[in-house]
């Protein structure tokens, strides 16, 4: 017993260690650390289980990248023989989840050159513009979407028209639009915008108003939800701290 006891004491620790250096890490919610601490290796060992699994299958299915880069690579010589709308907007896609917004645009640019009666298209062109930092350009088709179906990808076209005139300048338009996208919508992505936009405009108490809702969400959310919202959740928290009281 003593013997087993002296294998299991390490392990324990180990747990511990790395249950505290994931939280300090993730900063999940306070109880947290708490279980971890008073209830030991038990504690660490229910904390990564509901905290930390899922972090570590997200991590391993980043290790499935390689299939995706075998397909761009199909993908990119296929187009050649086969310039098809529909193999533009896999590609398109392709580039887009593995970090390539301006090749992403140019696939775009040519699915649209081909078949241009699909909106999915133009979005996505419009959000690679925005990561670009081109708002300009992700105007027009971000309106081309928000015309067609004012409640696309569940209101997010909406928002992101509304951001991208922002960053265009068109703060009088800007302003209606987020009116208008913050009736419909709560995603945190919106909110954080529209506080943004506010900040921009001189508007601090407002703007606070708006980041916090963002973290007002937190209590009530299931906690597959919050994990998905955690980096929302940090930059709303990141945004009150820089915004004057």
């Amino acid at each position: 017993m003593g013997l087993l006891l002296d294998l299991l004491y390490p392990l324990g620790l180990l747990l511990e260690v790395v249950a505290i250096v994931h939280y300090f890490k993730r900063r999940p919610e306070m109880y947290w650390f708490f279980v971890i601490v008073f209830l030991g290796p038990l504690g660490a060992a229910i904390y990564l289980g509901v905290e930390a699994l899922p972090d570590f299958v997200a991590l391993a299915q980043g290790f499935k990248g390689a299939p995706r880069q075998r397909r761009v690579i199909e993908l990119e010589a296929a187009v050649r023989d086969n310039p098809s709308a529909a193999n533009y907007e896999e590609l398109g896609d392709l580039y887009m989840d593995t970090g390539n917004p301006e090749l992403a645009r140019a696939a775009f640019d040519k699915a649209i050159a081909a078949r241009s009666d699909t909106l999915d298209s133009f979005y996505r062109r419009g959000l690679c513009a925005l990561k670009l930092g081109d708002a300009a350009a992700a105007l027009p088709d971000l309106e081309r979407v928000v015309q067609k179906e004012p409640a696309y990808d569940f209101h997010r076209a909406a928002g992101l028209l509304a951001h991208a005139c922002a960053k265009a300048g068109q703060n009088e338009k800007a302003g209606m639009l987020f009116q208008k996208a913050i009736l419909a919508s709560t995603l945190s992505e919106t909110y954080l915008n529209y506080a943004e936009f506010l900040a921009a405009q001189g508007r601090h108490a407002e703007a606070r108003q708006w980041a916090q809702k963002v973290l007002d969400k937190e209590p009530t959310m299931p906690a597959h939800l919050r994990r998905r919202e955690r980096p929302w959740f940090q930059t709303a928290n990141e945004m009150l701290k820089r915004l004057p009281v």
